[in-house]
Formats: C-alpha cells, sequence, structure tokens
C-alpha cells in the first residue's frame, strides 16, 4: 500500500531529524532534552524517585547549577502559601514518561553516568520516548484515516503533516514537549470513540475515559478532547439530531458513566499531588498567566511574525480551505469542527498568546480530516491537483528551512521576530550579518552612501567623568559597566535636507551577550525644536562576539519636515562591561 511505504519513509525522516540532523539529547543547558518546559514536566520523576523531595525540593539548586535546564534559578514551580514547592505544569508528562525515566535509571550507573535524573542516558530516554511515542502515533494515525479515506489520500496527508508543519519538529526534535505525546493520545481517542460507536462496548469506552483523563491530566483544557466522544457521529445540528444523541446517551449511560469515572480517576492523580503539596485539593499554578475568554488574541496568535501558528506553519492553512468540502462529503462534521473552533478559540485565549503553534499539534489529527477532504476534492481534477502540489512543495521547503533555521544556522529568531527582518531573510540561506540588525530597526540601508557628508564626530578626549578611560592609544574610551549604565547624550546640529543619516561606534566587549534584554542599545534621536519625532535603536551585541573590535552602525530613514538636531545616546541594560569608541555620524542620500 502506498500509505504504508510513505509511512516507512516520514518514520525514517523523522529518526533522522532526531539522531543525526539535530540529537537534542546530546546538547546542554536550555537546549537539552530535559531544559525549559519540559524540565518542567519530567521534575516529578526524580523528586519522587530519587532524591525523595516531592514538597520541599532541596535538592533543585544542585541540578539547576550543574545541568541549567532554564535561565531562570527555578522556572519549574513555585512556593505556596506553606513554603513547599508546587510544580507548575500538571503531571500527566511525567506519568507518560516514566517507563523511559526507570530505563534510563537502571543503565545510568552501569554506563558510568551519574543516577541524577539529568545525566545522558535519561536526557537520551526521554528523547527516544518521545520519537518512539510520535511514530507509533503516525502509525495509527495512518490507520484512523484509512477508515474514512483511499490509501492515496492518507499517503498525500501524512506526507504534508510530516514534511509540511510544525509536527516534524515536535515528533523528532523537541520530542519531549508535550504535543507529539497528545498528538498520538488524540489519535487513540478518535479510533477508540469510531470503535466505541461501531459497537458500543465498554471496553472502548474505558480506553477513550482513560485517554481523556489522561490528556487532562497532561494539559488541562484538553478537557475538551471529551467534544470527540460526545459528538462523534453527528452530522448537522438540529432539533432531531440532538434528540437522537440524549436518547443515545440515556440507552448507553452506563458506559458513558464508565468513560467518566475512568477520566475522574485518572486526572485524580493531579488533585492528590495538590492535596499533599500544597494542603487543597485544587490549586492554580500557572501565576500570572491565564486564560481571557473575553478577548482571545486571534490576530496575533495566528499570524503575529514573534510565532504566528500559520505564520510558521502555513501548510495548516490547507484546513481552512477543506472546511468546506468537509462539510459537504466529510463524516462526524459536527464533533470534527466544533472541536477545532472551540479548542482554536479557547488556545488563542491564552494571555501569553506568543507561547506560538506548537499549541494546536495536538488537534492535528482532528484538523487534518479536513487536509484529506481537501486533498481527496483536489485528486479529482488534474489542474487542482497541480496547484496543490506546487503549494505543498513551497511550504515543504518553507518548512525544512525554518528546522534548519531554528536549530542550526540561526536566520530564525522567533522572540524578537519583526515583519521587516522576516521578509529579508525568508527563505534564504546567508544574509548580511548586519540584516539582523532588522530586528530592532526598521530603517537599514544596504547600498552605497551617495553625498555622505560627515557632520559629527567625537573620540571622547575632552569628555570627563567616571565612565571614560584611558586606552592604551593614550586617548579615552567609553566605559559603560553595572555602575554607569548610561552614556552622556552626545547632540549634533543637523538641519541637511537629505534622505538618511548613519552612526557609527567601535565596539568591544570581552563576552558577546545573548540575553535579548541585556544588551547594549545603540539610540539615534531626531529632534525639532525640542521635540523628538523619531527614534531608532538596535542591540548592538547582534553583531559582536567574544573580544572583538568592531564597528556598528544605525540608520534612519528621515520624516519628511524639518529638523534641527540629532542625539546619540548608548544604554548597558544589564551585560558585563562594554567599550565604545570614535562615534561619528553622516548624512547620504540613496
Amino acid at each position: 500500500m502506498l500509505s504504508r511505504f510513505t509511512f516507512c519513509i516520514v518514520a525514517l525522516v523523522m529518526c533522522y531529524a532526531s539522531f543525526f540532523f539535530y540529537p537534542k539529547w546530546k546538547h546542554t543547558g536550555t537546549e537539552a532534552t530535559i531544559s525549559c518546559d519540559v524540565s518542567g514536566y519530567y521534575w516529578y520523576l526524580p523528586s519522587i524517585f530519587i532524591y525523595k523531595d516531592l514538597k520541599h525540593q532541596s535538592f533543585k539548586d544542585s541540578i539547576i547549577n550543574k545541568y541549567k535546564p532554564s535561565d531562570t534559578a527555578f522556572s519549574q514551580g513555585a512556593q505556596c502559601g506553606n513554603g513547599n514547592y508546587v510544580m507548575k505544569y500538571s503531571s500527566g508528562m511525567a506519568v507518560m514518561f516514566s517507563p523511559f525515566f526507570f530505563i534510563a535509571h537502571e543503565l545510568a550507573g552501569p554506563f558510568g553516568y551519574a543516577r541524577d535524573g539529568f545525566s545522558l542516558p535519561y536526557q537520551f530516554a526521554i528523547q527516544f520516548g518521545g520519537l518512539l511515542i510520535s511514530i507509533i502515533g503516525l502509525w495509527y494515525f495512518r490507520k484512523l484515516l484509512l477508515l474514512f479515506y483511499a490509501d492515496k489520500v492518507v499517503a498525500i496527508v501524512l506526507v504534508l503533516l510530516v514534511l509540511g508543519c510544525n509536527y516534524l519538529n515536535y515528533a523528532a526534535i523537541d520530542c519531549g514537549m508535550a504535543h507529539c505525546w497528545l498528538f498520538t493520545i488524540y489519535v487513540f481517542i478518535l479510533l477508540n470513540t469510531h470503535y466505541y460507536y461501531q459497537a458500543f462496548k465498554a471496553r472502548y469506552a474505558v480506553r477513550v475515559g482513560l485517554l481523556i483523563g489522561l490528556a487532562m491530566l497532561t494539559r488541562p483544557t484538553d478537557v475538551l478532547s471529551c467534544l470527540i466522544p460526545l459528538l462523534w457521529g453527528m452530522e448537522r445540528i438540529n432539533i432531531d439530531a440532538i434528540k437522537n444523541r440524549l436518547v443515545l446517551f440515556a440507552r448507553h449511560y452506563k458506559s458513558f458513566l464508565l468513560a467518566i469515572v475512568c477520566a475522574g480517576g485518572v486526572y485524580s492523580i493531579q488533585l492528590i499531588y495538590w492535596k499533599y503539596v500544597s494542603g487543597h485539593w485544587l490549586y492554580y499554578s500557572y501565576q500570572d498567566q491565564n486564560l481571557y475568554f473575553r478577548s482571545p488574541n486571534f490576530i496575533n496568535y495566528t499570524f503575529s511574525y514573534r510565532s504566528g501558528w500559520l505564520t510558521y506553519a502555513p501548510m495548516l492553512a490547507l484546513a481552512f480551505a477543506g472546511i468546506l468540502p468537509f462539510i459537504k462529503y466529510g463524516r462526524n462534521k459536527v464533533a470534527i469542527i466544533s472541536f477545532f473552533i472551540i479548542n482554536y478559540y479557547v488556545v488563542c485565549c491564552w494571555n501569553i498568546w506568543w507561547y506560538g503553534g506548537r499549541a494546536m499539534i495536538q488537534s492535528y489529527p482532528v484538523l487534518f480530516f479536513m487536509v484529506a477532504e481537501l486533498v481527496k476534492v483536489c485528486l479529482q481534477r488534474k489542474i487542482q491537483l497541480a496547484v496543490l502540489a506546487a503549494i505543498s512543495v513551497i511550504l515543504i521547503y518553507y518548512n525544512t528551512w525554518l528546522i534548519c533555521q531554528y536549530h542550526r544556522y540561526g536566520l530564525i529568531i522567533t522572540d524578537s521576530m519583526k515583519k521587516d527582518y522576516f521578509w529579508r531573510v525568508v527563505g534564504r540561506w546567508q544574509v548580511p550579518e548586519e540584516a539582523a540588525l532588522l530586528l530592532d530597526n526598521p530603517d537599514l540601508y544596504e547600498g552605497k552612501m551617495n553625498d555622505p557628508h560627515l557632520f559629527f564626530e567625537d573620540d571622547f578626549v575632552n569628555d570627563t567623568g567616571s565612565k571614560y578611560v584611558l586606552n592604551a592609544a593614550g586617548g579615552k574610551t567609553l566605559a559603560l559597566n553595572e555602575q554607569n549604565k548610561y552614556s552622556d547624550i552626545y547632540k549634533a546640529a543637523f538641519t541637511d535636507k537629505v534622505q538618511w543619516i548613519r552612526a557609527e561606534a567601535t565596539f568591544h566587549c570581552a563576552l558577546k551577550e545573548w540575553e535579548e534584554w541585556r544588551m547594549t542599545q545603540f539610540i539615534v534621536q531626531l529632534e525639532n525644536k525640542g521635540n523628538k519625532i523619531k527614534e531608532n535603536m538596535i542591540r548592538v551585541h547582534r553583531l559582536l562576539s567574544n573580544g572583538a573590535v568592531k564597528k556598528v552602525a544605525i540608520d534612519m530613514k528621515l520624516p519628511a519636515g524639518d529638523h534641527d538636531k540629532v542625539n546619540i545616546l548608548f544604554w548597558n541594560v544589564g551585560g558585563d562591561v562594554i567599550y565604545i569608541d570614535s562615534l561619528k555620524i553622516w548624512s547620504f542620500n540613496e
């Protein structure tokens, strides 16, 4: 069968990405498999089975200092009112990680690694576990789709899913994250729901209940997965359809109650944990992160350059394009479309919307029913198929480029992404390093300066104060550090009617600053009669390296109207000492 062959190919791609392209388990710090959010999911296991300290977390500082799994001291949990530490994330992932954790714990000692929960065997085990679960989920997703669609359609859908969107990254590289595990859970919810409605046997109800409970235990908002079994089989919403569904519930109420009991039993793990640690059966551990149902961030979540779902996974636009054919020809319409709309709404309500499109991945087993329907329709006409093929090839290339840039080549910096920088680098493999300045400043002139006029120059020789230090040449250098964060404001009269100005200075730092918020800022302000009419800023550490001496320039495209002054200042926000020399300002035309 074509879909079986396709599955083998895409599974090999996933294995290559996980073990050869970017073996995350070999990395350290926040790039390790067990780091950032994953370390928060996982923290339950070493707390219980190695350190026997689920409440007080007295071991946490030694692990943070040794392995540095997070940027902050202890982001995996926070103290509650009784002084104990409560884990931020629910325990579902720890439950699913546990078989791989136990295997790693048994093997770590014999292979010469620390049995501390974070050494290489544990990193590899969690990475391997995520990949294995992803491949299993993909295999059964294929079996699910074959219940409704032809083999050729299913083969194409597998290619679009694995090669064309962010599923590949989270199923093969960042597979310690919850999303690929939840993807597989949703596949089994869908399969067992289908089999339940075929025969109404209790074993399928038990499985559905346990799976929904595990989804909730992993991510509480995945309680929405219950919409699938509740609405499965419905093709329309009207009075008769609702009455028929209520009659069905009444006829099979025992199996529905059994499913609810099973789901509640699994979720009780979290309730027991909260009671044990905090003293309360319910505890909100996400602190200042909340759902705001009255103000969903649809536009930002979906299209922002920072982390927009469809900006970085445009293949899923095919799900939107497939809604109409799915409504016309698809099966189980009410369950599929209701879940899609409500889940999408809830995801967009999370106040830190910039967590990105990864939150939609677990819903892909549902969304790709609409993609499959679109593929089915396109296969009926050569022109439609050709258009779909062309779009798919472009989007597969784009997804490959994104993964390569994010993990190896560094052109994608989603947390800082701006429109101008995105369109300057998208699809390219090399750009001038100065393009990175577009992350801060939309004005970047890359051509030759015409009619250049140097109208300001300062080597700081005549400047006084503790921030100016002697240099090897006998002159002075501006040194900004913890005590002197701000430079003086360097003012230059300027009335030239030109198109651009460029300020340039020479910078030197012993250590490059990687944290964006700590980077030194180079600021240029344009004034007229004491009023600031424009300000541009760049973070100079974007272009600096350890110990290097480098000239860095900031451009400003002049707005229409009058101006009479240019101000330059520097701000070392929070990094190590940085030295600055030879400030110059030019005016020029394109």
